[in-house]
Order: structure tokens, then sequence, then C-alpha cells
């Protein structure tokens, strides 16, 4: 049994090229003369770096472990599923955000919604995975941490 599914956000690409744009537009007539071309250019090359390795989340499921990684699968985090006592579907809330979370309890990695699945783990902590398939990605955990 394997599970696997990429969520992206083209949200979040969308505002960040409309920002980059905004941007350009307004600071391109003082390029030359102000000297923001270099700071400008730095600024640019990072946010379209940071948004492209944030805006993917990979989620796979084996019978071994789950696995979360964004983008070109930097930042990972992995749970065994021995690790794993429970699964349910939960609803973030608005306030959580996206991103790497630390929340009441435990860890989110979510790159754009609010549906969530979220796992209790032997260590008393809790991991929560953002998801645009909560169904599916609950019933790949269910099904592997159920006794066989």
């Amino acid at each position: 049994m394997e599970y696997r599914h990429t969520q992206t956000a083209f949200q979040s690409v969308i505002l960040t090229v409309g920002l980059m744009l905004a941007l350009v537009t307004v600071f391109v007539p003082d390029l030359d003369e102000e000297g923001l071309l270099v700071p400008i250019a730095i600024f640019l090359v990072a946010t379209a770096a940071i948004t492209l390795a944030f805006s993917r989340l990979t989620v796979t499921v084996d019978n071994s472990e789950v696995a979360t990684a964004f983008g070109i699968g930097w930042p990972k985090h992995t749970e065994e599923i021995a690790e794993i006592v429970a699964v349910r579907t939960v609803r973030n809330k608005w306030i959580y955000g996206w991103g790497i979370r630390r929340l009441p309890g435990g860890w989110m990695y979510n790159v754009w919604g609010l549906d969530a699945v979220e796992l209790d783990l032997s260590s008393g902590k809790m991991f929560r995975i953002g998801t645009d398939d909560p169904d599916g990605l609950l019933a790949a955990l269910t099904l592997a941490i159920s006794p066989k």
C-alpha cells in the first residue's frame, strides 16, 4: 500500500508574482539612479526561491512511514507508522497560516487551505498535515496504522 499526493498552492505563486511585478513597476524608473538594481534583484530571486520551495507539499504514506516534503524535497518531515496511535481529520484555524508552524502540542506542515489530518504520536505530541485531500490521506493512514 502506498499513498502519494502533491498539493500545489497556485494561489501563493500568483500572489508572489503579483507582488514582484508591483515592486518592479514601482522601482524600475529609479533602479540606475538610486543603486537599487542589486538589492531588488536579490530580493526578487530570494522571494522566487522561497515561493518555489514552499508552494508545493508532497505527502507519502507506506507501511513504514508517513513523509511530508515541501518543494523539491526540503524541508522534509517523517514519522514512523509504528509511532502513530491515532489519526483524524481536522480544520485548521485561519490564524495558523501556511508553511511550517509550531502549534500547541506539535507541528504543522501546510501549503494552502484549512483542511488537515492530525496524527497523535506515542510520544504524546501531534503532527498535523495540511491537505486538499483529507479523506484520501486519512484512509491511507488508517490502513497503514491498523493491525496487520
